[in-house]
């Protein structure tokens, strides 16, 4: 096996914006995009590779002839021929709803799913562009129905004005919204259940307003009341900095200035490389190079032992992601 890249599945939503197509350096004529889905297992919306001799293989084409070689073998044994991670870019040009996610027990129960704990990294954000995440105050589940009614809710919503470098881990049942003016990377479980709870009585194309779920998430909120939602660390150069560790993925920032070298053989785990600035050259011990640019995503398989990640710009900043 060798490093993988993935075409880019592109997602036009009502609040899309115009970021992503030259972050990544695409031909597209498309407006609104919102998403670009880098790495995908999920049924109608498989990643497919882009380079090599694979290259036209889907995601689950590639962990059914290869298995454990690639996803790891507890990873393999866990998660069968269904990735398990979902990586996104997404550009708000608007304010996203005010939402939830369930759970694992209760989207395995409601949708047979899995649920969505996810993160976001911030790569750039508009002057006074905002994140909402948690509550600012204790709220009961009375208190939630009739807050949604009388749209009151978001005065009992934690919102901070974000920034390039900004980290949010958001466990599934913590209430959220991406703001206008945020263009981020997410990371989330292989999951697309989503409780929108408030839209801000926005209409679509055809003058429709959106589906909410406000019943659903109310059984699905975690109404814990937390003193600072982001995820402090500290910047570092030419080392992983780990940003969150939980049961669904590890995820570490590198900002590199030089070459470094990443030692994975005892990780038993496939590895996803984001870079969101500069471009980097990545080697790998088979002796597969392949140049990562800013706005590429790409995968290593489990069989991985180490790989050098040498800058070829001044700077190159990458996100590592595995299980």
């Amino acid at each position: 096996m060798y490093p993988l890249k993935f075409e880019p599945i592109l997602k036009t939503k009502i609040w899309g914006g115009n970021k992503i197509i030259p972050f990544k350096h695409l031909s597209s004529n498309l407006e609104e995009v919102g998403e670009s889905w880098e790495l995908s297992g999920l049924e109608g919306n498989e990643s497919v590779v882009a380079n090599g001799p694979e290259k036209g293989c889907t995601i689950v084409d590639m962990i059914r002839h290869y298995r454990s070689e690639l996803m790891g073998e507890e990873n393999y044994a866990n998660f069968g021929e269904n990735f398990p991670l979902l990586i996104k870019f997404i550009d708000a040009q608007q304010d996203l709803s005010v939402q939830v996610h369930p759970d694992d027990d209760m989207a395995k129960l409601r949708h047979d799913s899995l649920g969505k704990t996810e993160m976001w990294y911030v790569i750039d954000a508009d002057k006074n562009a905002k994140i909402t995440s948690g509550f600012s105050q204790s709220i009961t589940k009375k208190e939630y129905k009739e807050r949604v009614l009388n749209n009151t809710l978001s005065d009992v919503l934690q919102s901070y004005n974000t920034r390039p470098g900004d980290v949010f881990f958001l466990p599934a049942g913590r209430v959220h919204a991406i703001g206008a003016g945020v263009f981020l990377a997410e990371i989330q479980e292989s999951s697309d259940i989503t409780y929108r709870i408030y839209d801000y009585n926005r209409k679509d194309a055809n003058g429709k307003t959106r589906e909410l779920h406000i019943d659903q998430a109310r059984d699905a909120i975690n109404y814990e009341v937390l003193d600072d939602y982001r995820t402090d660390y500290e910047p570092l150069k030419d080392e992983p900095v780990e940003l969150v560790a939980c049961p669904y993925f590890t995820t570490s920032l590198y900002d590199l200035t030089e070459e470094i070298s990443c030692d994975y053989s005892e990780l038993d785990s496939f590895v996803i490389f984001i870079c969101f600035e500069g471009n980097c050259m990545l080697t790998d011990n088979e002796g597969n190079s392949l140049p990562i640019n800013a706005g590429e995503t790409v995968l290593l398989p489990a069989s991985t032992d180490n790989v050098k990640l040498v800058p070829v710009t001044d700077t190159a900043k990458l996100l590592e992601v595995y299980i």
